[in-house]
């Protein structure tokens, strides 16, 4: 095969045919000027010399060319092209003056097996086209179903499987789903703050009889603890920022049970444009002593991402003895996405006029979260004397990691956190609690969401929504402790929802212990851990705080149950 170098790039293909018309001059100088890095805008030359019509968004995903190096070869072959009525397509006129353009494609370390798992692809592909919309302010970018079997492959060749347990560091593309399909003798599990994935990643395991289990956690505050320390390999697809990077690499390291025999997966993309960027991740990746062990460029393709090609490289990263140990809460940005309400260049963090107004408002005792210094100081009498004590400062991450001795309090979710509405208020150990999130948030701005945050409260809380306090962009929720329960069901969610800290196989079972004591049919210690284990055995290792929220109804609908076996009263049985 000839190397294609300077103007002989444009030769026919075929010996003997008439010469090719002279390229536009703005595309050999394009093309001049990118070195031998042209051979990526060849993709693009190449797609369209099958003489078809192309829209630019089409072209990049075909080639993984970022839009902007599409769009400049498309400037640049001017007079050669023509676009159709709408501008939207594009075709070249003498697409045969192009044909030389084409260029062997590196090989693809699955291909091979592909043909082996169309049932997984065909699968795969229903599960993609039915999972929920992308969220832009997590910089979700849907994977395509034939990169999730590709991963799933990628896994399947590369590791010892069998027995292995994968940790998703987010699961947006159902990573999973796809590796578990492929290979049933892994088990995974996913960790990730959209309450919508991990319902329908949850659904579609128990549908096809996968062994995924589903956290819910804020990775910027760290990994449930029963998540941490117990992977074997971990992926993630994180935010492309570079803070988003490290952060999420960092959570997968968390989760390794021995990190240095284990190996973490990422995706990570940039547009070939700036280089500077990748070399800024990569240095954060280097400085955590990861070695990369292998690396396949545009192994990912997206359903977007066009700034950047639609494709992301796959790294395989191994720790060594340089890499540090990845604890909870390591100072994490809370704005390290690249779009929406949590980018770092958002506005929207609580002022100290609007903070102080919350803190008067709720009385709170402890503040919790980011707060501004002046709204924590003490506040001044009339005399000039000190008219009440300054609140508690609580970290969030403290405050969701274990209980603490609080009174009223008041939690700051403005800045990005306002996904852990529920949580935060489940956390808190007194009567009384408040949380200030924006009034956009899906849980305050109508009664579906409203509804959805006071169900995921009952018993235990009463809520009400202070719209426009402190001010008509936000929303104050105050939570009121109900003293008892209507009934044993509710009295045993309540000694749960107390203790939300605490692993739900201890609490539900103690509970069990004591409402049954309390309904005169005692049960013993032994007989209560029978009893949960039988009834809700998908709780385990789970706290209230990490549970998703789909799993809700089934642990009322398990109280119940537990409370109809053990303590109902033998007239009680007689009346039903």
């Amino acid at each position: 095969m000839n190397d294609h170098t300077g103007d002989d790039r444009f030769e026919p293909q075929t010996p003997g045919g008439p010469s090719p018309a002279e390229p536009p001059p703005a595309l050999t100088d394009l093309l001049t000027g990118h070195g031998v890095g042209a051979a990526r805008l060849h993709r693009v030359l190449a797609a369209l010399a099958d003489g078809g019509w192309w829209s630019p968004r089409e072209l990049v995903r075909r080639t993984a060319v970022a839009h902007r190096g599409v769009q400049a070869v498309l400037d640049a072959l001017a007079g050669e092209v023509a676009w159709d009525t709408e501008g939207a397509r594009v075709r070249l006129l003498r697409p045969e003056d192009y044909a030389a353009s084409e260029r062997p494609e590196p090989a693809d370390p699955v291909a091979h097996l592909l043909d082996g798992f169309a049932e997984a692809a065909a699968e795969l592909g229903r599960l993609v086209d039915e999972a929920p919309a992308s969220r832009t302010d997590l910089d979700h970018v849907a994977a395509t179903a034939g990169t999730a079997l590709r991963r799933a492959l990628l896994l399947h060749s590369r590791f010892a499987l069998e027995g292995a347990q994968l940790l998703c560091v987010g699961d947006h593309d159902l990573t999973s789903l796809a590796a578990t399909l492929v290979h049933p003798g892994l088990r995974a599990v996913v960790v990730d703050i959209d309450e919508r994935m991990l319902a329908y990643i949850d659904d579609a395991a128990r549908r096809l009889g996968l062994p995924v289990h589903c956290h819910f956690a804020d990775l910027r505050l760290g990994l449930p603890e029963a998540v941490r320390g117990q992977a074997d390999l971990a992926f993630t697809d994180p935010p492309y920022t570079p803070d988003g990077v490290e952060l999420f690499v960092r959570r997968g390291l968390e989760g390794l049970a021995s990190p240095q025999l284990g190996r973490l997966l990422l995706a990570y993309g940039a547009s070939e444009t700036t280089p500077a960027l990748t070399a800024k991740t990569q240095s954060r990746l280097s400085a955590l002593g990861l070695v990369t062990e292998a690396l396949w460029p545009d192994f990912n393709r997206y359903l977007g991402a066009e700034a950047i090609g639609a494709a992301s490289d796959m790294y395989v990263l191994r720790p060594t003895g340089r890499t540090p140990s990845a604890g909870r809460g390591t100072g994490a940005k809370a704005r390290l996405y690249s779009r929406g309400s949590n980018a770092a260049e958002a506005t929207g963090a609580l002022g100290a006029s609007e903070a102080r107004a919350v803190l008067q408002r709720t009385g709170a005792e402890t503040a919790v979260g980011e707060w501004p210094r002046a709204a924590l100081e003490p506040a001044a009498g009339p005399d000039g004397g000190r008219e009440s004590p300054a609140p508690h400062r609580v970290r969030l991450e403290t405050w969701l990691e274990s209980p603490a001795e609080a009174g009223h309090a008041a939690v700051n979710l403005t800045g990005g956190w306002d996904d852990l509405l529920g949580r935060a208020l489940l956390a808190a150990p007194g009567p009384e609690a408040a949380a200030v999130v924006p009034a956009s948030h899906t849980c305050v701005r109508d009664q579906a969401g409203q509804r959805e945050l006071a169900d995921l409260l009952a018993p235990r809380f009463r809520v009400r929504f202070l719209r426009g306090t402190p001010q008509p962009r936000l929303t104050t929720v105050q939570a009121v402790e109900n003293t008892e329960g209507d009934g044993w069901a509710e009295e045993l969610l309540l000694h749960c929802q107390r203790r939300a800290h605490g692993r739900l196989t201890a609490t539900l079972r103690a509970g069990l212990v004591r409402v049954s004591s309390a309904a005169g049919r005692p049960v013993n210690k032994r007989t209560a851990r029978q009893a949960v284990a039988a009834a809700v055995p998908w709780i385990s290792g789970h706290t209230l705080l990490d549970l998703p929220a789909h799993r809700m109804p089934r642990l009322r609908a398990a109280a119940a149950d537990l409370v109809a076996r053990t303590i109902t009263t033998e007239d009680e049985t007689q009346a039903g």
